[in-house]
């Protein structure tokens, strides 16, 4: 937003952030907003109360606590701080968010992974153009029928029924009319249905290199046949690719998809790109009630630890996850990692995702036999 539209009394609180931004503080632009909303919530009587609205809002480390408070007088009070001057605190091991906005100088990792065939530690930064597999008929015939396959929730909305829980009056007096106000029938109604929404983890590591098109084509698939669908990739980082996949032409979506990810065929920070992902309050919401898959080999790399801690906590807001694992095409596969053998108890299955014929399969069986949450909707 520009700052001559910006009314001149919250022009100093949005470029506190950028300030934060220009200094190697990690700040989105969902922060600064939250920031703004505090402040308006607050009515603060004093600067030390917006010093405290910045600190739960835009949430320095403990390690930089020292240096946003410099930052903070130096903005708001124009104290002597340096804002040059560099701290000693390196954010590299922490996981990048990025959102519908790809790197213009993508860096290339000395360690990348060109077999795929082992999950690697090391952040490795690349471009990677996407090529839409040899499965269209498969695609085609899953696009048809995953509509009606969806597992499906109590809606608040109300229909006419002929029988029901409920009396619609509005429906009842509306046919008394015809009668002269005589109520000769009453009109039942229930809760209607809608599918549940789903959301896509896709593994970009360089362990699921040989199947990262092929996930990337069926997630488009999904965004187009599906109401509300999130897709995620997830390597070293987290990316938000929902709205290139959104595109109808598929060549169109993957291309500007490939633009977006820069952390392809690199290493596995399955944990912590989970973790990264909930701590987001807007995309811990889309797994409130959803169906969500993980199309993942599951090396795990980093701490088992921060993989099982994430799930648990996932597994608490979504109706089901599913883990697609190119390992499990044998009927006999037994996770072999701590982290995946820890959190098969929380998962609705751990199945096949060998092939887009058999991730279609498994996708097109979730609805079938799931019973229908009564009451509220979930």
């Amino acid at each position: 937003m520009s700052g001559s539209v910006l009314p001149a009394a919250s022009r100093p609180f949005v470029a506190f952030p950028n300030l934060l931004r220009e200094h190697g503080f990690a700040v989105s632009p969902d922060q600064t907003i939250t920031f703004l909303e505090a402040i308006t919530l607050l009515g603060p009587r004093s600067l030390e109360q917006v010093r405290q609205a910045a600190w739960a809002t835009l949430g320095p480390q403990p390690q930089q606590r020292e240096r946003f408070d410099a930052l903070f007088d130096f903005h708001f009070l124009g104290g002597a701080a340096e804002p040059g001057e560099a701290d000693d605190w390196q954010p590299d091991e922490e996981m990048n968010v990025q959102e519908e906005a790809g790197s213009r100088e993508i860096l290339i990792g000395e360690n990348v992974n060109e077999t795929g065939q082992q999950a690697i530690e090391a952040e490795a930064l690349a471009i990677r153009a996407l090529r839409p597999p040899d499965a269209s008929d498969v695609l085609a015939r899953f696009a048809r029928n995953l509509p009606a396959a969806l597992p499906r929730r109590r809606g608040y909305r109300f229909r006419r029924a002929r029988r029901g829980a409920s009396i619609d009056l509005a429906r009842s007096l509306r046919a008394a009319i015809r009668t002269d106000g005589d109520v000769m029938r009453l009109t039942r109604r229930r809760r209607a249905s809608r599918p549940r929404p789903i959301l896509l983890m896709i593994d970009v590591s360089g362990s699921m290199k040989s199947r990262t098109d092929a996930n990337l084509a069926l997630a488009h698939v999904i965004v187009q046949s599906a109401p509300r669908v999130e897709v995620f990739t997830f390597g070293t980082r987290l990316t938000r690719v929902t709205r290139a996949l959104k595109l109808r032409n598929r060549e169109q979506a993957l291309a500007q998809a490939s633009g977006l990810v820069a952390d392809w065929d690199g290493g596995t920070r399955i944990g912590d790109a989970l973790a990264a992902f909930l701590a987001v309050p807007r995309f811990a919401g889309y797994a409130r009630g959803a169906v969500v898959a993980i199309l993942s080999d599951g090396l795990e790399r980093g701490d088992p630890g921060a993989m099982i801690g994430a799930v648990r906590r996932l597994a608490a807001r979504a109706f089901r996850i599913d883990w697609l694992s190119p390992l499990a095409a044998d009927p006999d596969y037994q996770p072999q990692t701590e982290a995946l053998a820890a959190i098969r108890p929380m998962l609705a299955s751990l199945s096949n995702g060998n092939s887009t014929a058999a991730i279609c399969r498994h996708l097109l069986a979730l609805g079938q036999g799931e019973p229908m949450l009564k009451g509220r909707a979930a």
